[in-house]
């Protein structure tokens, strides 16, 4: 009897393992699939648009109360002024000389907000694609194609993702649809020190 169990324990154990085996493993470049999505060209006239008509327009209004402030407190007479409002007019000064001082940087991270709130709409398909697709097609695991350096054969599910979302590939000449065969997936890597 216990002869028995032992055997099917190890025939269960045998075909798990074979199980986990044959799953079929798929990789996708996101930001490939990103880059032929026809929104995207309408997301980069957006936020042109955007920085034309909000950023531009608030950097002038920074300045131009800059100027009408930094203007009350060089002014010929100031005694009239009563202290606190100086007090206020000096704080605001630096308040807004910093801001203008680091409008890139402040600017670059407005910009970068923006773009991610476009896009994010972008990705939820993107991913939503993917997920459907794995399911039609059997794949177990999908990852990103950068993200391993040393991994099992897999298919470029690129070409499936684009049709699920009745995108045409660019022609293979300018490298956009990323069909690689799984051969050349990198099978072993030294880390350099």
């Amino acid at each position: 009897m216990n002869k028995i169990k032992l055997f099917l324990l190890a025939a269960i154990v045998t075909v798990a393992a074979n199980n986990v085996q044959g799953q079929k493993a798929g990789y996708m470049n996101i930001e490939q699939m990103l880059s032929i999505m026809p929104e995207v060209g309408k997301i980069d006239t957006l936020l042109k648009k955007f920085q034309t008509d909000s950023l531009n327009t608030e950097f002038q209004g920074l300045v131009q109360d800059y100027n009408y402030k930094d203007s009350m407190l060089n002014k010929s007479d100031t005694s009239k002024m009563p202290s606190t409002i100086k007090r206020q007019y000096r704080q605001d000064l630096e308040s807004i000389a910093y801001q203008v001082q680091n409008w890139q940087q402040i600017s670059q991270n407005v910009m970068q907000s923006k773009q991610q709130e476009l896009l994010a709409p972008i990705y939820q398909r993107i991913y939503t694609a993917i997920n459907q697709v794995a399911k039609e097609n059997g794949y177990a695991y999908v990852y990103k194609e950068e993200a391993l350096i040393v991994a099992p054969p897999a298919d470029n599910m690129l070409p499936l993702v684009a049709k699920k979302l009745n995108i045409k590939l660019p022609t293979q000449d300018n490298g956009a649809a990323g069909n690689r065969p799984a051969a050349n997936k990198p099978t072993t890597t030294k880390k350099s020190q």
